[in-house]
């Protein structure tokens, strides 16, 4: 079968000898040569088909990119083209690495400009997570296979521009990844076929330099990190980033039962730190980073973020809750501290609050306690939760569960704000409570992510974030009252406010 690349063309199948298309009567063969068979793919400056050379007896397939202008002036095609033929020397060369695609030809025929390169045989990554999430064993291999091919271009003074799933083919011959669309971004971009400000490359694996229109050869790196952790979770970019923090989310949406070693989540993070000054600049210390995880004497040693672990305590005194001393930090924590997850590395903490006596049920703001009391007294968790977003709201004068922006947590009185407190740190053995979690939070240095980790929370705000709770003596210590009553764009910041308050109020009444 010919297929028609005629953009305008309404019926693009053809006969496989024919030379010229029946629908539109253009010549189905590109420099007399490539007759393109089949349409692989399509974006915004262009498609991709699939052609076979005719010159070649074997007929051997090539992939064909064709670009689209969106201003036909012939002056600008023109100038368009001398640079892809100045830019095709450097992909030539490019070629000579066994993971990325010989460049074939560079042409213009009828208006449009032509890339021909070699043909890779296999699924991108994109088709085989459509099938399956990547485990950690995959994911080294994929870095210690694709690492390499990076160095090489980046040594030659290359930058991909656009590295993502689909741009990465498993070559079915040898079961290599294969790079491919080298050097198309640049292309795209210099040549003034797209309009000023516009972005190449999927903006969910884009380092933000590039969209300041700026790129290293760190950049790559970075999206080299979005892929694998897009790899491990299936879940797109954009949904495990959190852009008011500044923070990658991507260990909760890994599926269940996924676990990854410490080693590794540690050379992910550095791969997506969003700040090139704390990010890795070269391939080659990527690579050096994952030898060094990987040549321990057993492989099996690679170290797990440890949680809390709660020790039994008599229901009639203090309870005092140990998190397990965490190792000292290696090379390769220390040299993200402290956003790296053994940012709180060696730390022995006692949490502990005293709850023999029960609380007078004190209000400033004439608020009746008794209901929340009586729920937290029947071990009624789930509603004496749901109960304390109204008696904050009362205390505020606000209708019953109204979401509550932190602003308002500085207007909550002492009084009230420390009776909650002690209801639910008395009734649960001082296990749950705000001064519980704050607690907790200064354990880990205020960084949320990690103290989400520890309460069991997810570290996202949806109408379905909270069924993940467990509303029992079983859950980890500080998953109790949840955030529910919590609102607004800064509400990742609430534990600040709350902690801030509760310390305002504890000295109040010293």
């Amino acid at each position: 079968m010919s297929y028609c690349i005629n953009p305008g063309c309404q019926n693009p199948h053809n006969s496989s000898t024919a030379k010229f298309c029946l629908s539109c009567g253009s010549n189905l063969l590109l420099r007399q040569r490539y007759r393109p068979i089949e349409l692989l793919g399509k974006g915004g400056f262009g498609k991709t088909f699939l052609a076979i050379d005719e010159d070649i007896p074997s007929h051997p397939r090539c992939a064909v990119k064709q670009f689209s202008f969106q201003d036909r002036d012939p002056e600008l095609c023109s100038k368009a083209l001398d640079l892809f033929r100045q830019e095709s020397i450097r992909l030539d060369e490019l070629g000579k690495h066994p993971q990325i695609p010989n460049l074939l030809g560079c042409f213009e025929q009828e208006g449009q400009i032509y890339l021909v390169q070699e043909f890779i045989d296999g699924p991108t990554l994109k088709q085989e997570l459509d099938c399956n999430t990547y485990n950690e064993e995959q994911i080294w291999q994929l870095l210690q296979d694709l690492l390499p091919v990076l160095q090489f271009i980046h040594d030659r003074r290359v930058i991909h521009r656009d590295i993502k799933p689909e741009n990465i083919v498993r070559r079915q011959s040898d079961n290599k990844p294969v790079l491919i669309d080298f050097g198309i971004a640049k292309l795209l971009t210099d040549s003034a076929i797209l309009r000023p400000a516009t972005l190449i490359g999927s903006q969910d694996y884009l380092a933000p330099e590039q969209m300041r229109g700026k790129v290293f050869p760190a950049s790559d790196l970075y999206s080299l990190g979005v892929t694998c952790i897009r790899m491990l979770t299936q879940v797109p970019p954009r949904d495990m980033y959190d852009d008011f923090r500044e923070q990658w989310w991507w260990r909760d949406c890994l599926p269940k039962g996924t676990i990854i070693s410490d080693e590794l989540g540690i050379i992910l993070d550095k791969l997506l730190q969003i700040h090139l000054s704390q990010r890795y600049s070269l391939a080659a210390e990527v690579l050096q980073d994952i030898n060094a995880a990987l040549n321990t004497e057993d492989r099996n040693s690679l170290t797990l973020l440890p949680r809390i672990v709660p020790n039994t305590n008599s229901p009639d005194r203090p309870a005092n809750i140990d998190l397990e001393k965490q190792p000292e930090p290696s090379i390769l924590q220390q040299q993200i501290l402290p956003q790296s997850a053994g940012a709180n590395s060696g730390y022995n903490l006692t949490l502990s609050f005293t709850a023999n006596i029960e609380p007078t049920l004190i209000s400033a703001a004439n608020v009746d306690y008794t209901r929340l009391r009586d729920l937290l007294l029947n071990k009624n968790w789930k509603e004496a939760d749901r109960e304390t977003w109204n008696v904050l709201c009362q205390c505020l004068s606000l209708p019953s569960e109204t979401k509550l922006e932190i602003e308002r947590f500085y207007q909550l009185p002492c009084a009230d704000l420390q009776t909650v407190d002690r209801l639910w740190a008395y009734y649960s053995q001082g296990r749950f409570g705000f001064s519980i979690q704050k607690q907790i939070y200064e354990s880990v240095k205020g960084d949320y992510i990690r103290f989400c980790d520890r309460v069991n929370w997810p570290t996202y705000n949806s109408n379905n974030a909270a069924k993940q709770l467990k509303f029992n003596l079983n859950s980890p210590p500080g998953h109790l009252p949840y955030r529910s009553w919590v609102g607004g764009v800064q509400w990742l910041r609430h534990l600040d406010v709350m902690s801030a308050k509760l310390a305002e109020c504890n000295n109040n009444c010293s």
